[in-house]
C-alpha cells in the first residue's frame, strides 16, 4: 500500500499560534500506522475538531496537557498507554468532564471502557483516566508516568483568563440569527483573541511535582 497524504480541506476561519503536541503510540507503531519512533502530531486544531468548537476550556485542556507532558518527558517523546490521568473534580462537572474528554483524546488515557490493548494488553489505555476531589484551585489535573511513577499536578487558573468584553453581548444575537456582519466580526475577534490569550499566557498554568496521584 502506497503512502499518500490527504490535505486538510477544512476552510478554517481562524488560525491559532501554538506548538503542537507530539506523542508516540505503541499500537500505531505495531500496526504500521506510524513508523517506529515517529509520533502523532496533535495540533490545537485537532482538539477543536474533537470539542466541536474553540473556547478557553478547549485551549486550557490542550495547554495543561502540553505543560504536563513537557515536564514528564523533558528528553523524550511522551508515550500513550504510559500516561495515567486523574481529574481534580467530578465527571459531571461542566469544566472537568469536558476537559477530561479532551485530555483523553490527546493522551489516550480512558476509563474502563477504553482500549484494552493488543494481544496480552499491549498498548492498553483502559483504566488510565479517573476522577478525584483535589481540585480546590482553578482546574487541576494530575498526570503520572506508569513506567517511572513521575507525577505532576497542573493547575489551570481559569479565574485569570481575560474576560470577553462588551462584544460578548452579540452572542445571543448570533445564536438567534439576528446579528449583523459587523457584530459577528466583532464577537469573533474578541472570542478568538481570548482563546489565543489562553494558548499564549504561561502564567495561567502552574505545575507541581508530587509523589503520587492525589485522591
Amino acid at each position: 500500500m502506497s503512502k499518500r497524504s490527504t490535505p486538510d480541506a477544512t476552510n478554517w476561519a481562524v488560525e491559532y499560534d501554538v506548538e503542537p503536541i507530539r506523542i508516540r503510540d505503541p499500537v500505531a507503531e505495531a500496526l504500521a500506522v506510524l513508523d517506529p519512533g515517529d509520533p502523532f502530531v496533535v495540533s490545537y486544531r485537532d482538539v477543536v475538531k474533537t470539542a466541536g468548537h474553540s473556547c478557553p476550556t478547549a485551549a486550557g485542556a490542550f495547554r495543561l496537557t502540553q505543560v504536563a507532558l513537557d515536564a514528564l518527558y523533558p528528553d523524550s517523546l511522551p508515550v500513550r498507554s504510559n500516561i495515567e490521568v486523574r481529574a481534580g473534580g467530578p465527571k459531571d462537572d461542566a469544566a472537568y468532564g469536558v476537559t477530561a474528554n479532551l485530555v483523553a483524546a490527546i493522551t489516550g488515557a480512558a476509563e474502563s471502557d477504553g482500549f484494552g490493548g493488543l494481544a496480552g494488553g499491549f498498548g492498553g489505555r483502559d483504566n488510565m483516566l479517573s476522577y478525584g476531589v483535589f481540585g480546590d484551585e482553578g482546574v487541576q489535573f494530575a498526570f503520572a508516568r506508569t513506567d517511572t511513577d513521575d507525577t505532576v499536578v497542573v493547575t489551570y487558573h481559569v479565574a485569570d483568563v481575560p474576560t470577553l468584553g462588551p462584544e460578548g453581548q452579540y452572542l445571543t444575537k448570533i445564536v438567534d440569527g439576528n446579528a449583523t456582519a459587523q457584530e459577528r466580526d466583532a464577537f469573533a475577534n474578541a472570542w478568538h483573541t481570548r482563546v489565543q490569550a489562553v494558548l499564549d499566557d504561561e502564567d495561567l498554568f502552574t505545575i507541581e511535582r508530587v509523589d503520587d496521584l492525589p485522591e
